[in-house]
């Protein structure tokens, strides 16, 4: 066990028959490397820790939970499919003043829009001092008059934050899934008083159907259905995108067009993107998620 130069944690190799290379962990010099790797393999590790395979940097809150990665060689792309669809809203907000994370990860996010957003304020919220204290080693950008990272609770961030929010992100997970404090009605309603006019909400949704069903359902029935869904089928993941516009209605074929401009400009599939939400909206995906909930 050894220490990183200039930052606080410790490497070891991994002990994991599937993950190659080395682990950070945030231990103290005194920690037993025997006691560690015992914690890590029976799953008792309670803290997030970090994997190097040389190649890619996977951000872990628990054994069995990968939240971020990171393409070494290119550490401000978006390495998970999830993370790019969740910029699909450039499609319907294409210059945000203001955006709001929940959940930093590994900074996949703030770092895609610190750099093609560079005159957006882009503020980062994260409750585990941990998951900030790894910043360094996902090569996370200082902190500046547009790039703020605060450790606080999510919903205690929004219900007090100012309004005029133009991006709100939610990708806010513990080691058990997506965050109790933010999937219930008076949240969501905090939400959609926060943002502005023509905001809107992203949600990465992780897991079983059944696990978020609810959390669909109360965020159609906050959002007057205004909610559109991209499957992303490589990780399992959907993404919701819901709608402070009360008569909020997708013109698609101008979103088509706008899609092939904004793949030009930021290298991501907006094509896809809207061909995937527009077949959603066509089949009401939402509503079958929500399993007849938010009505």
């Amino acid at each position: 066990m050894k220490t990183s130069n200039n930052a606080p944690w410790f490497e070891i190799t991994s002990p994991f028959e599937t993950e190659f290379g080395k682990l950070m962990l945030l231990e103290p010099p005194t920690a037993k490397l025997s006691e560690l790797r015992a914690r890590l393999l029976d799953q008792r590790y309670e803290k997030p820790f970090v994997v190097d395979d040389g190649q890619l940097r996977y951000l872990y809150f628990s054994v069995r939970l990968m939240q971020s990665a990171m393409r070494l060689a290119a550490p401000d792309e978006l390495a998970l499919r999830y993370t790019q669809k969740m910029m699909a809203f450039l499609l319907f907000v294409p210059r945000p003043e203001r955006i709001v994370l929940i959940g930093l990860g590994g900074g996949s996010l703030l770092k895609f829009c610190h750099r093609h957003l560079p005159t957006a304020a882009f503020t980062a919220v994260e409750i585990d001092p941990d998951v900030i204290a790894f910043g360094e080693a996902f090569l996370l950008p200082l902190p500046g008059p547009k790039l703020q990272i605060i450790e606080a609770d999510g919903a205690d961030y929004v219900a007090e934050a100012a309004p005029g929010v133009d991006v709100l992100l939610i990708d806010a997970f513990d080691e058990h899934g997506f965050a109790p404090a933010m999937n219930n009605r008076a949240f969501l309603e905090s939400a959609w008083d926060k943002l502005s006019a023509k905001g809107v909400l992203v949600v990465n949704l992780a897991g079983e159907r059944e696990g978020y069903a609810g959390l669909v359902g109360e965020i159609m029935h906050v959002f007057d259905d205004q909610v559109l869904i991209i499957p992303v089928p490589d990780d399992g993941n959907h993404v919701l995108l819901a709608f402070r516009e009360r008569h909020f209605e997708p013109r698609w074929r101008w979103l088509h067009n706008h899609a092939r401009e904004l793949r030009a400009r930021f290298g991501l599939d907006f094509p896809s993107f809207v061909q995937k939400m527009e077949r959603s909206a066509k089949l009401g995906l939402a509503r079958q998620m929500a399993g007849g909930r938010g009505v």
